[in-house]
């Protein structure tokens, strides 16, 4: 009977664990485009990795440099090489957290927008970000985007003096997650 009070809490625990669990996808993208008079600059990395805690609304994003791959194979040399100097800046990453995480519910079909701030590390700068995302639930899957830019500029990518009147100074940047998993509880 002295146990009687320990399990209930332990249940409870563990109920509570459930309802609010960490989501994760290795299978996030990320694009980037830039419009510029010299020529479009646009990338795609479909191998992002997130992790969510529904709990907390914090978020984590990581995505490897030399992952994106643009249209002509030049272009991604020049990219990797050049400007994010990927051998040197393997990663960017942003943490964050979705400030109205409680108001989001995973059980029911919806849609919903979030207001998410954090800090993006890129090029070995780091600088705070603040955009919404929209986080749609249908039959269980659960699934976010968000769209926001960023100046290069901000993340000391330097543009050869030779281009740069002809290359656009912001990068508009798509984050998508066709679909997050449940963690396993360990």
């Amino acid at each position: 009977m002295k146990y009687l009070p320990l399990l209930t809490i332990a249940v409870m625990a563990a109920a509570t664990a459930m309802a609010q669990p960490k989501y994760f996808t290795k299978a996030g993208k990320i694009s980037f485009y830039s419009r510029s008079p010299l020529e479009n600059i646009e990338a795609i990395n479909n191998k992002v990795v997130s992790v969510w805690d529904v709990a907390t609304g914090q978020i984590e994003f990581a995505v490897l440099m030399k992952g994106f791959e643009f249209d002509r194979a030049l272009m991604q040399e020049h990219f990797n090489e050049n400007y994010v100097e990927s051998d040197k800046y393997p990663k960017a990453i942003f943490k964050g957290v979705i400030e109205n995480s409680k108001n989001i519910s995973l059980s029911d079909d919806n849609v919903f927008t979030a207001k998410v701030s954090g800090t993006l590390t890129l090029h070995g700068v780091t600088n705070p970000v603040n955009t919404s995302a929209v986080i749609t639930v249908k039959s269980g899957v659960v699934a976010a985007s968000c769209n926001f830019s960023i100046a290069l500029a901000d993340y000391k990518i330097s543009i050869p003096s030779l281009v740069e009147g002809k290359i656009n100074k912001r990068i508009a940047i798509t984050v998508t997650i066709p679909a997050y998993q449940p963690m396993a509880a360990k």
